[in-house]
């Protein structure tokens, strides 16, 4: 029985684009995703994925930063290479989510830290 405080995760649309290159469940790295964590701004976004999603997964316009979009996609990147989030391409732009089930069987409670932090 979850506890958590988000949202349970959307299924997988029909016709969904692959997501893009991302590490194994097994090969989550407590120190990685510690590290990309590390940044307030990318807390900031796996915090409003988990509490704040409208739909199955978002792009960067989503989130009203402003920031360049360079910046921005230097962010998600270290995310998704963290193993934080999923992306996946749909024509020109990306969206994302967290990926919930793997970070809780890797890492219990990280995620509950995660949406409790206060920005």
């Amino acid at each position: 029985m979850s506890t958590t405080a988000w949202p349970p995760p959307r299924p997988v649309p029909a016709g969904a684009p692959d997501p893009l290159p991302e590490p194994a469940r097994d090969a989550l790295r407590l120190e990685t995703v510690l590290g990309a964590l590390s940044d307030p701004l990318r807390l900031t976004i796996v915090r409003r994925l988990l509490l704040d999603s409208e739909s199955f997964d978002h792009t960067c316009g989503w989130f009203g930063f402003d920031r360049p979009k360079s910046s921005l996609t230097h962010h998600f990147k270290a995310l998704r290479e963290a193993g934080l989030i999923r992306q996946r391409q749909y024509g020109l732009e990306r969206r994302s989510h967290v990926r919930v089930d793997d970070l809780e069987d890797r890492f219990p409670g990280l995620l509950a830290l995660v949406a409790a932090w206060t920005p």
